[in-house]
C-alpha cells in the first residue's frame, strides 16, 4: 500500500519549462564561445580562464542548486524568506562599501571573492520576490490595511534604494513591474495600485523631463552615463543650447561614442537575414565592430541573430515563451496565493528581462545593461536565473503536496 499524498507530492516537474531551460542554456554556451573565440589570441587564453568554459561551470552550479531548491515545500523556503530579504538588504549595503564592494565600468555592484565576483543585486531580486510573496499571502482583509500595503511596497523600495546607489538603473527598475504584479495578483485594492502607477508613472516622467530638458545646474544627479543612454536613445543632442563649436563638435564625438553599440547591434540583428551567416561567422563579431567586452553580456541577442539569423532569433523567443508561458500555467494551477504569488513574481521578472535586454539590441529600449537570463555571461545572473526556475518547478512539483 501507498499514501496517496506522497504520490502528489513526488508529482513530476513540468518537462516543457526544463527542456527550454536546458535549450537557452545550451545556446548561452555555444554562443558565448562564439563571442568571444573570433580572435587568433583568444585561443592562447587559458582553459580555465575561457568564458564559454566559465558559463558552462556556470551553468552546472546552477542546475545544482536549481535541484536542490525543488527538494523542501516552498512553504518550508517561504519560512526563511525574510531571513534571505535581509540578509540581501546587508549585503547590497555592504558592496556600497569601499573595500568591500569593487568597482567595474564605474559602477560598484561586485564583491570580489577572488576566484570569482559576487553580484548581490541578481539574487536581491529573487530575494524580493520570495518575501513579498510570503507577506502577501496573508488574508485579504489585511491587504486592505494601509500599513500592510505600506510595508510590502517598503519592502521593494529598500532594496530598489540601494541598487540604484551602486549605480544599477536596469536591475533596481525591473523590481517595479514585479512589485506592481504581485501587489495585482494579491488583491491590493485597486484605488490603491491606481496611486502606485500614478506615482511611478509621474516619476518616470519627470526623469525624462529632467534629462531632455533641464537646463545644467537644475538637474537630477544621475550619472553621466545613464544621462548620455538616455539621450542617445531618444535622439537628443548632448551639447547644451548656449554651446560654442568646438563644444558641439567634442559633444556630438561623444554621442556617436556613446551609441556605437547600439548601432553596431542594430547592424548584427539586420545583416542576419532569415537563417544567418553561420555559427562563429558573424562579421562584426570577427573584425571588432561589436565589442567584445559586451557582445557576450548584454548584446548576445545579436550574435544569435546574426549568426543565426530571424530563425534563430525566434528560436531564442520561442523557448523565453515556453518558460513564461509555462510559468503561467504553474501559478493558475497552484494550490494557495504562496504558490500562485511566487510563480507570478518569477514570471514577471523573467519576463522584464528579456523585454528591457533585446529591446536594448533592437533599439526599443535605452541600453541598461540589463542582462538576457540564461544567455548572457555571468555567473551571478546565470545561477540566479537557474534558482528562479527552480522556485516555479518547486510550485509546480508541491501544487498538491498539502
Amino acid at each position: 500500500m501507498f499514501d496517496p499524498s506522497l504520490q502528489a507530492t513526488t508529482a513530476r516537474w513540468d518537462r516543457l519549462q526544463a527542456a527550454a531551460v536546458l535549450g537557452l542554456a545550451v545556446l548561452g554556451a555555444l554562443f558565448v564561445y562564439s563571442a568571444t573565440m573570433g580572435t587568433e589570441t583568444s585561443a592562447t587564453i587559458p582553459l580555465l580562464q575561457q568564458s564559454w568554459l566559465r558559463q558552462v561551470l556556470w551553468y552546472g552550479v546552477g542546475l545544482g542548486l536549481a535541484v536542490a531548491v525543488c527538494l523542501p515545500p516552498y512553504h518550508t523556503l517561504a519560512r526563511w524568506s525574510l531571513v534571505a530579504y535581509w540578509a540581501l538588504v546587508l549585503l547590497l549595503a555592504a558592496v556600497l562599501v569601499p573595500g568591500i564592494g569593487s568597482v567595474r565600468y564605474g559602477a560598484r555592484r561586485w564583491v570580489d571573492l577572488g576566484v570569482f565576483q559576487f553580484q548581490p543585486s541578481e539574487f536581491a531580486k529573487l530575494g524580493v520576490v520570495l518575501a513579498l510573496a510570503h507577506f502577501l499571502s496573508r488574508p485579504a482583509e489585511e491587504l486592505k490595511r494601509a500599513g500592510t500595503l505600506a510595508r510590502a511596497v517598503g519592502m521593494v523600495l529598500l532594496p530598489f534604494t540601494l541598487i540604484l546607489k551602486e549605480p544599477d538603473l536596469g536591475s533596481a527598475v525591473l523590481l517595479i513591474p514585479t512589485g506592481l504584479v504581485m501587489l495585482y495578483v494579491a488583491g491590493a485594492p485597486r484605488r490603491f495600485l491606481a496611486m502606485l502607477l500614478g506615482a511611478v508613472g509621474l516619476a518616470g516622467a519627470l526623469l525624462l523631463a529632467d534629462v531632455l530638458l533641464a537646463p545644467p545646474g537644475w538637474q537630477l544627479p544621475l550619472e553621466e552615463y545613464q544621462r548620455h543612454r538616455l539621450l542617445t536613445f531618444f535622439g537628443r543632442d548632448f551639447a547644451p543650447p548656449n554651446a560654442t563649436p568646438e563644444q558641439r563638435a567634442q559633444a556630438k564625438r561623444l554621442q556617436e561614442a556613446r551609441s556605437y553599440q547600439v548601432r553596431q547591434a542594430l547592424i548584427s540583428v539586420g545583416s542576419g537575414g532569415l537563417l544567418g551567416k553561420g555559427w562563429r561567422r558573424g562579421t562584426q563579431i570577427a573584425l571588432g565592430f561589436l565589442p567584445r567586452g559586451a557582445a557576450h553580456n548584454d548584446f548576445i541577442f545579436s550574435v544569435i541573430a546574426e549568426e543565426k539569423g530571424f530563425v534563430g532569433s525566434v528560436t531564442v523567443l520561442t523557448l523565453y515563451a515556453a518558460i513564461l508561458f509555462s510559468g503561467l500555467r504553474i501559478a493558475s494551477q497552484a494550490r494557495d496565493r504562496l504558490g500562485k504569488l511566487l510563480a507570478v513574481g518569477v514570471v514577471t521578472l523573467l519576463f522584464s528581462q528579456v523585454f528591457i535586454n533585446i529591446g536594448m539590441n533592437i533599439r526599443l529600449m535605452p541600453v541598461t545593461g540589463v542582462p538576457l537570463p540564461l544567455l548572457s555571461y555571468g555567473g551571478s545572473s546565470v545561477v540566479g536565473s537557474l534558482i528562479a526556475m527552480g522556485l516555479m518547478q518547486n510550485v509546480y512539483i508541491h501544487r498538491k503536496g498539502y
